[in-house]
């Protein structure tokens, strides 16, 4: 597992759907040791902190083996690395391994892996597409963001290193397929609970899910919100 690519941006105007507005999309590699801060890197910047940005979006990392799947969806397009507006592009990394609460070294940086990525209409307005939100959620192809739990130096070339395995094995694509509207069973939604880096919004959707199984939520459903910080 390592980074093919090191990605950043600032943000620039993008005109869609009649309206013009700023984002941090249009990322793109750099060079050399790149300082990992606890909300961004050094040289990125969102452009709207109410849905991008924050602690449990601090990093965005999309795998390179996706790649493949859009230049054939979008053959007119050039695709270079960062096309996804992701800070990290990588190799050996995906969703169906990687679990909320894991952890890995990248460089002298810690990540947690917090939550897949639901696209908003910039991704739209990169592609000139309003039908890549549709499918990038139902493709299952989110990406993976992070929280950095310890700010440090990466680049291009590193070597990812998963240094912790959350016990509850709740995939970044587990949490897709539920946002897709799959049946998960009542046990694995229950110790998703338990995960603590799971961002509030995923606790509510999970605990809705719960619901419709059961009209009574399990008796250690009880949590410290104060856990969602990391």
């Amino acid at each position: 597992m390592k980074v093919l690519s090191v990605n950043v941006s600032r943000p620039r105007p993008l005109e869609w759907d009649g309206r013009v507005t700023l984002t941090g999309i249009f990322k793109k590699p750099v060079q050399g040791q790149v300082r990992v801060h606890s909300l961004n890197l050094e040289g990125d910047e969102q452009a709207d902190l109410t849905v991008h940005g924050g602690i449990n979006k601090a990093v965005y990392a999309y795998p390179s083996e996706h790649y493949p799947f859009w230049k054939k969806r979008y053959p007119e397009r050039q695709f270079g690395w960062g096309q996804f507006g992701e800070n990290l592009t990588t190799e050996g990394i995906l969703e169906t391994t990687v679990h909320v609460g894991d952890k890995f070294q990248i460089g002298s940086a810690v990540f947690v892996a917090v939550q897949p990525r639901l696209p908003c209409y910039k991704l739209a307005g990169k592609f000139q597409d309003k039908n890549i939100l549709k499918a990038f959620t139902e493709s299952r192809r989110s990406g993976i963001y992070f929280a950095v739990e310890r700010e440090g130096e990466l680049q291009a070339g590193d070597s990812i290193e998963c240094i912790y395995r959350d016990p509850n094995q709740f995939a970044i694509d587990d949490a897709m397929r539920l946002y897709n509207g799959a049946d998960l069973a009542k046990g694995v939604l229950t110790n998703v609970l338990h995960i603590r880096a799971l961002p509030e919004s995923w606790r509510t959707r999970v605990l809705d899910a719960l619901k419709t199984k059961s009209d009574v939520l399990p008796d250690d459903f009880s949590w410290d919100r104060n856990r969602d910080s990391v």
